[in-house]
């Protein structure tokens, strides 16, 4: 097993490696015409920038001191977007290229084919008339004259090469268009959620809860770059939509309560007719679950510890997150859902998509759930699609209905690209009313 983990590091570092001198070679080194500062500079930015994202990681995962993680956070953990976009950026350039050359190669040969203008015939030398003492020929240095007309021009700086100047605009396209894509991409993270809404038919629903309104909040993840005023704005935008329930499923934080119990205290502020619940996410065993629990309760949340709890017209239970297994606190379906009333609507809280499958052996009409981020940076949606049944939206498995929020804030990188941020109001509707 460790060998085989040790094999698998090793290809990871030598792909890092590889696309890493890839990216060097034509941002750098083909857009330049010999060694120099602009080669060592380009060098210096990759390595540096991938130094800083590792770093980061490591610092948010081993606890360190919160302003270091803080510092190394946002250089880091934006190198690893813009890597990304620059990597997709300039492989898509490969395309360009070639096409770039023969448009500049044609164009080249055609202004050849115009027609020059003749050259004048040059006289021929007359013969001198006998007698007549041929003149000595004069130096240039002893005529002022005839020496500035014949003196050198200086020459004109070299024009670049065809295959440097498509290297180089090439090149600048791939820049332009990352920094592009991940500046757009981190201010719709900034900016805050944009809200959802979904109507999710429920047979068991009686009409008297037709309409009754969910707001579906996931992966927050407040840590070392989204902090207390991109909770403020989590909150507000909930709030806003005056929900009858609130739903916070898993992946809160990134950091212990004693580095980020201040960037959660606005989660005080939350307001619905029938309060706020929480659920584990795999996020919250990575930052002291149980601290977290007990802070989200005094904050004024009711934590779902594999728990149901009986509201007027239908059943909301909550399970553990899986990453709870590793500390013997993993989800318990039975003693969620064991003993309940089977004729009543029951909506369970998980945060792993994957969970649906116990969802629907124990009868559950609809799972909320979080956890892919819609795959935050596309086309990383196609790897969250092989690792989960749904990625993002309603789909149905049997009798049971799955929503998957794409979540309100991201992990890591604070970009989101082809995946907008969300808060979900989900209504229920009775098939009676």
């Amino acid at each position: 097993m460790v060998i085989l983990f040790v094999l698998l590091l090793l290809v990871v570092l030598a792909v890092l490696v590889a696309a890493n001198w890839y990216l060097w070679r034509r941002l750098f080194r083909d857009t330049t015409r010999a060694p120099g500062w602009v080669r060592r500079a380009g060098a210096v930015l990759i390595a540096g920038g991938w130094v800083l994202a590792i770093t980061a990681l490591v610092a948010e995962r081993t606890g360190a001191p919160f302003w270091l993680q803080r510092t190394l956070a946002w250089p880091g953990f934006l190198w690893m977007a813009l890597s990304i976009y620059l990597l997709l950026a300039v492989a898509a350039g490969e395309v360009v290229r070639p096409l770039l050359r023969r448009f500049l190669e044609r164009r080249a040969g055609s202004e050849t084919d115009v027609r020059q203008p003749e050259p004048e015939p040059v006289p021929e030398p007359q013969p001198v008339p006998a007698g007549t003492a041929s003149l000595p020929e004069q130096d240039p240095e002893s005529d002022p004259e005839r020496g500035a007309q014949q003196a050198p021009r200086p020459s004109s700086p070299a024009l670049p090469s065809r295959r440097l100047f498509v290297a180089r605009v090439v090149g600048g396209a791939a820049a332009t268009a990352a920094l592009t894509t991940v500046g757009y991409g981190t201010y719709g993270v900034l900016n805050g959620p944009t809200v959802k809404r979904v109507t999710v038919p429920l047979a068991k629903l009686p009409r008297a809860a037709h309409g009754y309104r969910i707001a579906v909040v996931s992966d927050i993840h407040l840590g070392p770059v989204l902090g207390r005023g991109f909770a403020q704005r989590v909150v507000d935008t909930i709030n806003g939509t005056q929900p009858d329930l609130i739903a916070v499923v898993g992946d809160l934080v990134d950091g212990s309560v004693k580095d980020l119990g201040p960037a959660a205290a606005p989660l005080a502020q939350l307001k619905a007719r029938h309060g706020a619940y929480f659920v584990t996410g795999n996020h919250e065993y990575f930052s002291g679950a149980e601290q977290w629990v007990e802070e989200v309760r005094r904050l004024g949340l009711r934590p779902l510890e594999n728990d149901r709890t009986e509201l007027a017209h239908f059943d909301l239970a909550g399970v553990n997150d899986v990453a709870g297994e590793s500390e013997g606190q993993g989800p318990d379906f039975g003693k969620a859902l064991g003993d309940r009333d089977t004729a009543r609507a029951c909506v369970l809280l998980a945060h792993q998509p994957v969970q649906i499958h116990d969802a629907v052996e124990h009868g559950v009409d609809l799972q909320l759930s979080g956890h892919t981020h819609g795959g935050q940076l596309w086309p990383g949606n196609l790897i969250a699609a092989a690792a989960n049944p749904t990625v993002a939206g309603l789909e149905r498995y049997g009798d049971t209905q799955l929503y998957v929020s794409r979540g309100a804030g991201a992990w890591g990188p604070p970009t989101r690209v082809g995946a907008e941020s969300d808060i979900t109001v989900i209504e229920l509707a009775s098939r009676q009313a």
